[in-house]
C-alpha cells in the first residue's frame, strides 16, 4: 500500500507531465498506476474510469481522486487531487501573467500541432489494455464500438454513458468588468458541476457565461484562455485560473481554480463510498459494466476527432506512429513522447 507522500508525488509528477487533454491523462495513468506501479488492475481502472465518466465534472481529475481514495482513502482523495491539478494552475496562472504583460501567447499554435499527433500516439497505445481488460463478451465490445461512433456523431456524452449502461443493467435485471469575487466562484462551480470531459464542452460553457452572458470576456480572450489550459499539463480545467487571473489578478485565479475543481472532491468523497457499496448489486455492477464499455469507446472517439484534426501531414503522421510505436513498447515514458511532441512543433515553426 501506498504511502500519503507517494500518492501526492506520483499525481504531482502526472500533474506536471499529463499534457494533451483527459484521453491523454487517462493514458498517462493507466501506463504510471497499472502498468509501472501496479497500484491497481487493469480491470479496477477502468471500473474507476466508467464511473469518473458518469460524473459531472472533469473527468481525468476525478479518476485521480477516484484512484487516490482507493488508496489512501479521504486522505489519499485529497492528495492525488491536489497533486494532479497544483502544476496546472501554477502553470496557466505564468501564462495568465505573461498574456496580460506582451498581449498574446504566439507560440502555443506551433507547440500543439506537434502535441496533438503525439497525444493521437499515446493514448492509441493505452486503449489496447484497457480494451484487452474490459471488452471480454461480444455485447461489451459492441457497446463500445457504439459509443465511439455517437462519440464521433456528437452525442451526448453522458446519454450515451447511461443509455450503456442502463442496457447491461436492464439485461443484468432479466439476467472583465469589475467582477465581484462571490459571483466569480458561483460562474466556476457552475462550471464545475456540470462539465463533462471535454475540453469543448468547456468552451461552450464558457462562452455562454463569460462572454455572452455577462460581458466579462471577449471571444478572442476566451480562445486563448482555453489554449493555455490546453497547452499546460494536467487538466484543461486549469484554464479557470487563466480567466480568473484575467478578471481579477491573483485572487481570482485562486477563486475560480479553487470553484471549478471543488464540485469533482466534493461528488467522488460523497458517491465514492456509495459505488462500493453497490457494486454488490447485480444491477449496479451491470450497469457500471456497461459505463466502462461506453467509456473507453469515448476515448476512442475523441482519438478519431482529435485525429482528423492534427494528423493533416507526412509529419504528424510520422509523430503519431513513433508515440504510438514507443508508448506500447514501455521503453519510453509517454509524458516525455507528449512534451517531445510539443518540442518538436516549436522548433519545426
Amino acid at each position: 500500500m501506498p504511502s500519503l507522500r507517494d500518492i501526492f508525488l506520483v499525481f504531482l509528477r502526472l500533474g506536471a507531465t499529463a499534457f494533451g487533454g483527459p484521453a491523454a491523462h487517462v493514458a498517462l495513468m493507466q501506463r504510471t498506476l497499472v502498468v509501472e506501479r501496479r497500484w491497481v488492475s487493469d480491470a479496477e481502472f477502468a471500473e474507476l474510469l466508467g464511473a469518473a465518466s458518469l460524473l459531472p465534472g472533469p473527468t481525468s481529475t476525478e479518476l485521480a481522486i477516484f484512484l487516490g481514495q482507493k488508496k489512501g482513502a479521504a486522505p489519499g482523495l485529497v492528495l492525488a487531487g491536489l497533486g494532479f491539478i497544483l502544476p496546472s494552475a501554477i502553470a496557466t496562472l505564468a501564462f495568465a501573467w505573461a498574456y496580460l504583460r506582451f498581449g498574446s501567447l504566439p507560440t502555443l499554435g506551433a507547440a500543439l500541432r506537434g502535441l496533438q499527433p503525439a497525444v493521437v500516439g499515446v493514448v492509441l497505445a493505452a486503449l489496447v489494455p484497457l480494451a484487452r481488460s474490459v471488452l471480454r463478451e461480444l455485447l461489451s465490445a459492441a457497446i463500445a464500438i457504439a459509443a465511439c461512433s455517437a462519440g464521433i456523431l456528437g452525442a451526448p456524452p453522458l446519454a450515451v454513458l447511461l443509455a450503456a449502461g442502463a442496457l447491461l443493467a436492464l439485461r443484468g435485471i432479466r439476467a472583465q468588468a469589475a467582477v465581484a469575487l462571490p459571483a466569480l466562484a458561483w460562474v466556476f462551480l457552475k462550471i464545475g458541476a456540470v462539465l463533462y470531459g471535454s475540453g469543448y464542452l468547456l468552451l461552450a460553457l464558457a462562452r455562454s457565461e463569460l462572454v455572452t452572458g455577462r460581458g466579462w470576456l471577449t471571444e478572442r480572450q476566451l480562445l486563448d484562455a482555453v489554449a493555455a489550459g490546453q497547452f499546460t499539463p494536467g487538466p484543461v480545467s486549469s484554464t479557470a485560473t487563466f480567466i480568473g487571473y484575467l478578471l481579477r489578478g491573483p485572487a481570482g485565479a485562486a477563486v475560480a481554480t479553487c470553484a471549478i475543481f471543488l464540485p469533482s472532491f466534493v461528488l467522488v468523497a460523497a458517491l465514492g463510498p456509495v459505488l462500493q457499496r453497490w457494486r454488490t448489486s447485480a444491477a449496479v455492477a451491470a450497469f457500471l459494466r456497461g459505463v466502462t464499455a461506453a467509456s473507453l469507446g469515448l476515448i476512442a472517439a475523441v482519438v478519431v476527432q482529435l485525429g482528423a484534426a492534427a494528423l493533416v501531414s507526412r509529419l504528424a503522421w510520422a509523430i503519431a506512429a513513433a508515440a504510438a510505436v514507443l508508448a506500447a513498447s514501455g521503453r519510453v515514458n509517454p509524458s516525455w513522447l507528449l512534451v517531445g511532441g510539443a518540442v518538436l512543433g516549436l522548433a519545426l515553426a
